[in-house]
């Protein structure tokens, strides 16, 4: 044991790189909730538009919006056999972001 400091911390992602192709047109202001959402959420959880409302502190119909928007963008994908408008981040084959 030595003097070494060990990271355990959550690993910031750089969606700009992770999700490249699919911001063009985005708002900073929806880069920002995304960049939330994902540090939250990333590609393993799968939540609702209430936790994502909750955590971004905007309107369930905002949130809504929000989600509508990034299932166009191939971004979020919608999940089945979790309860009705249940979303996660899409992942490509290898693990990585489409």
């Amino acid at each position: 044991i030595g003097d070494q400091k060990v990271d355990i911390g959550k690993q910031k992602v750089d969606i700009e790189n992770v999700f490249a192709d699919k911001l063009k047109g985005f708002s900073s202001k929806t880069i920002d909730h995304i960049r939330r959402m994902f540090e939250e959420f990333g590609f393993d959880s799968i939540f609702g538009r209430s936790a994502a409302a909750e955590l971004l502190k905007i309107k369930n119909s905002s949130a809504s919006k929000l989600i509508a928007k990034l299932v166009q963008a191939e971004i979020l994908e919608h999940v089945s056999g979790h309860g009705k408008g249940k979303y996660r981040f899409a992942e490509g084959e290898n693990g990585t972001a489409l």
